[in-house]
């Protein structure tokens, strides 16, 4: 633990992170609150079509939600309004070094091709090689522990899910294999 109450985890064979920064923490905040204020003017726009008005019985279906979408966009053209603001004082920290976005995208990138993979190979099988992966490529873990350990958690959920609750997950080969 740092001074600041922030924990900081460093892999002992790292070198020191010298590359250089991707983008900056304002230009982050910046394209957040543009898409958030894109959202809130179609709710807004969405929820005035739907009925935004009082009725003689009480509000329209519309009305609660489109008060909190015009809340929203006031908050975000604020936040940008003061991002500008900020830009005329100088320029502001880096937001992800490419080193830290790598890191980010070794998990990034095998957890949103789970998705596809469960549909095809089921979630206790792609559950597998994802543990397994994660075990081996990012942890750098032992082949036998990676092998055991999601093993051990598939078998698991399978129990779990499958013969105990009889819960409906997608499945695939192995499962139609085995008659399930």
């Amino acid at each position: 633990m740092s001074d600041a109450g922030t924990v900081i985890a460093i892999e002992p064979d790292e070198p020191p992170d010298d590359s250089p920064d991707l983008t900056s923490t304002r230009g982050v905040e910046v394209a957040t609150l543009a898409v958030l204020l894109a959202f809130a003017v179609l709710m807004a726009w969405d929820n005035w079509r739907t009925g935004a008005a009082w009725e003689s019985t009480g509000p329209q279906a519309g009305y609660f939600p489109f008060y909190v979408a015009i809340i929203l966009a006031a908050a975000c053209a604020w936040g940008i309004g003061r991002e500008i603001v900020m830009m005329r004082r100088g320029p502001s920290e880096g937001f992800v070094t490419r080193n830290q976005m790598k890191r980010v995208l070794a998990v990034l990138v095998p957890t949103v091709l789970f998705v596809p993979v469960t549909s095809w190979l089921g979630i206790y099988v792609a559950s597998f090689i994802l543990i397994c992966g994660f075990m081996r490529v990012i942890g750098r873990i032992a082949w036998w522990k990676c092998l055991v350990t999601a093993t051990v958690f598939s078998v698991g959920m399978f129990v779990t899910f499958e013969i105990a609750f009889d819960v409906i997950m997608p499945k695939g080969p192995l499962e139609r294999l085995f008659g399930y």
